[in-house]
């Protein structure tokens, strides 16, 4: 009897240690110390400057909901541990509470919100079709019997396929692992287009080596929200990371990071991304929500 009592004992504890693991971050961070952000290697708003280090809009957004988190625990200090994750990695790492915090460019969606959950809105993003200059590509029509590149585990080329002006347009599909290897693909002349957030495609064509020499072109094909990403049904850390990320609309200070990394010259190359604030994400920021893609108007 004593043996099968240890035995249920053990069992309670390893389920109460796993619920704190999957189900209160707060607890997890306190007890460790500690808070595991999913950064992106090359996204638009999260990427590495090698060595470990990272920057970025949403990395900076992040920096501030953590210093709000280590307050709200009232710790000394927070370890931040960094994770690379990747479109294809990103959501099984939050759910598996690899990642506590994901701060790459993940859109809010229907699908995803069945496996995750994701904080206020911090960026509306709009879908576009980078190519270079001389391409000769100005719109969807013109992919026709073209190459287009997109990163494995994003819903861009889906996007693209949907789209109403996209019927009866015949293009082949290449992928590449990250945002830089497909980039790659257009850059060495694989690719003809590639079709990404826009933001994506602004970055990587303000860090290449002539961005004179691409352009964004044609409609948008797509308006979706992009927000930081948690585990699902954690609604204490869902509350501190929403009050924190409101807090910053509010103060003016997501304006200043915009304002830094979207008009800005930034690192590695000091270039500009030059995208001027949309007034999707103004509206974003004026009424915090969390909506999915689905409930944006869509290009038609």
């Amino acid at each position: 009897m004593k043996k099968q009592l240890m035995a249920v004992a053990v069992a309670a504890l390893a389920m109460s240690g796993a619920h704190a693991q999957s189900g209160d971050t707060l607890a997890k961070i306190k007890a460790s110390g500690s808070i595991t952000e999913g950064v992106r290697e090359s996204s638009g708003l999260s990427y590495t400057l090698g060595n470990g280090r990272y920057t970025g809009f949403h990395y900076d957004v992040c920096a501030n909901v953590i210093k709000d988190i280590q307050k709200q625990l009232g710790l000394a200090k927070i370890d931040v541990k960094y994770q690379p994750v990747t479109s294809q990695n990103r959501i099984p790492l939050v759910q598996n509470g690899t990642v506590d915090l994901e701060c790459g460019s993940t859109t809010n969606n229907n699908a995803r919100q069945k496996d995750v959950s994701f904080a206020v809105t911090t960026y509306v993003e709009e879908v576009r079709i980078a190519t270079k200059a001389n391409s000769g590509i100005n719109s969807i029509k013109d992919l026709n019997g073209k190459t287009v590149a997109t990163t494995t585990g994003t819903t861009s080329v889906q996007t693209l396929r949907k789209n109403e002006r996209a019927n009866n347009v015949d293009f082949k599909e290449v992928y590449g692992k990250d945002h830089a290897d497909s980039f790659l693909l257009l850059e060495s002349g694989r690719a003809d287009a590639f079709v990404m957030d826009g933001s994506i495609l602004a970055a990587n064509i303000a860090k290449s080596k002539a961005p004179a020499d691409y352009k964004l072109v044609g409609e948008v094909l797509s308006v979706e929200p992009i927000a930081i990403m948690i585990r699902k049904g954690d609604d204490a850390f869902k509350k501190v990371v929403d009050d924190s990320i409101k807090a910053q609309f509010k103060s003016g200070e997501m304006a200043k990071l915009y304002d830094k990394w979207f008009l800005q010259p930034i690192p590695p190359a000091n270039v500009k991304i030059g995208l001027p604030l949309s007034d999707a994400t103004k509206a974003a920021w004026a009424n915090p929500n969390d909506k999915p893609m689905e409930d944006y108007a869509t290009a038609k």
